[in-house]
């Protein structure tokens, strides 16, 4: 789950992280009562799921009551990427001596939390780490040691930041660790960091990714699913439970397991078709969990043929072949399916669905063959 940059400072200060008196509005008069309330000046701030906001017009400087009226006014409604403008974060301007740059995710590679730190804050990292990665101080955390105390005045010394930052450099940076690891979060980023004339360190922005997966373990983490931005299909999807990304092909897919699922939109690519989505039913290849995904599926007008990619692991193939005949029989499919199975019990899955295969239910042993008759009946 991706957050906007006012949820993102507002789970930042949970865990005791400093960050600037603000709110978020959704119309000009709440924006301009927020700015009354807070003092101007004031930032008016897009809060949208992607980067750019600044140099595309979604982040403006407000001196004064009137200045709020003006760019509440051309801000909402502003289409930045993609992503129309419906809200907006009222916060108190902030004086800036300097910007820094800090972050925790995995490295998967390592088997660690990767830390990067860098004195170039309020740029894009990826351009810092391309030009001049020297820049960038980077440490590898064993989550079983955590962060100590030790390790993060190496890193910050490490960053060549202001010796005046130093302390609060430190601080932060095991408060943001702590909010990383205890809040189940992928991703957690401030950029920038700042330092202020005062000799404080402030959060100014955020940018948090949390592990979706883990919410049984947050149940307040609700509020931020209801704010997640999904297209029709991915709202019918998530209500029904399913790992679902839209995207903009003919070809449906579904098959059970993340990996699976990307290596099927390869292979459809490769053979010169076009996926409709990202579907992973998991495990649960059951008839209920196999008609909600044909369901979510053939709701998408673009698709014109279906890929099921199944490969049985635990779940075997006769149950895999069950469920989708049962979920047949729930749904009308307006486009043919090609099923690959393999795997567990996969002779036994095949010979289940060999007798109902016909011009709409039709077979392939390999992925490869799959992928080129799915393309291929899209493309007539």
């Amino acid at each position: 789950m991706d957050l906007f940059e006012y949820q993102g400072k507002q789970f930042f200060a949970e865990y005791g992280m400093p960050i600037s008196a603000g709110e978020v509005v959704f119309s000009v008069e709440e924006a301009l009562a927020a700015a009354e309330r807070l003092g101007t000046p004031v930032m008016v701030k897009s809060q949208v799921l992607t980067g750019g906001r600044g140099k595309l017009g979604g982040i403006k400087f407000a001196a004064d009551i009137d200045a709020v009226r003006e760019h509440a006014t051309n801000i909402l409604g502003l289409d930045i990427k993609g992503h129309v403008v419906e809200r907006l974060w009222i916060e108190k301007a902030s004086d800036i001596a300097e910007e820094y740059y800090m972050s925790f995710t995995l490295d998967r590679g390592a088997k660690k939390h990767l830390g990067m730190l860098s004195a170039e804050g309020g740029m894009d990292i990826e351009e810092v780490a391309a030009s001049t990665p020297e820049k960038i101080s980077k440490i590898w955390v064993d989550p079983v040691d955590g962060l100590t105390d030790e390790l993060a005045a190496q890193w910050v010394d490490g960053a060549g930041l202001n010796p005046d930052a130093r302390d609060g450099a430190i601080a932060i940076a095991k408060q943001l660790y702590t909010s990383y690891t205890d809040g189940d979060a992928d991703l957690v980023e401030i950029n920038p960091l700042i330092l202020t004339p005062e000799g404080k360190v402030h959060v100014l922005d955020s940018k948090v990714t949390l592990d979706g997966n883990a919410e049984f373990r947050h149940p307040d983490y609700a509020q931020y699913d209801e704010t997640q931005t999904r297209d029709d299909r991915e709202q019918a999807a998530h209500a029904k439970g399913l790992q679902y990304v839209g995207l903009d092909g003919t070809v449906g897919v579904i098959a059970n397991g993340a990996g699976l699922a990307m290596s099927t939109l390869d292979v459809i690519n490769q053979v010169g078709g076009k996926p409709a989505n990202f579907l992973d039913i998991g495990g649960g290849a059951n008839a209920d969990v196999m008609a909600g995904a044909l369901e979510v599926i053939n709701d998408d007008k673009n698709v014109k043929a279906i890929f099921i990619n199944i490969f049985g692991g635990i779940t075997r193939g006769e149950e895999v072949a069950n469920g989708i005949l049962e979920a047949m029989k729930r749904v009308k499919i307006d486009s043919p399916i090609v099923i690959r199975l393999d795997g567990t019990n996969a002779e036994e899955g095949r010979a289940i669905l060999e007798p109902a295969l016909n011009d709409m239910l039709m077979m392939e042993t390999t992925m490869l063959d799959a992928a080129r008759r799915s393309a291929e009946l899209a493309a007539r």
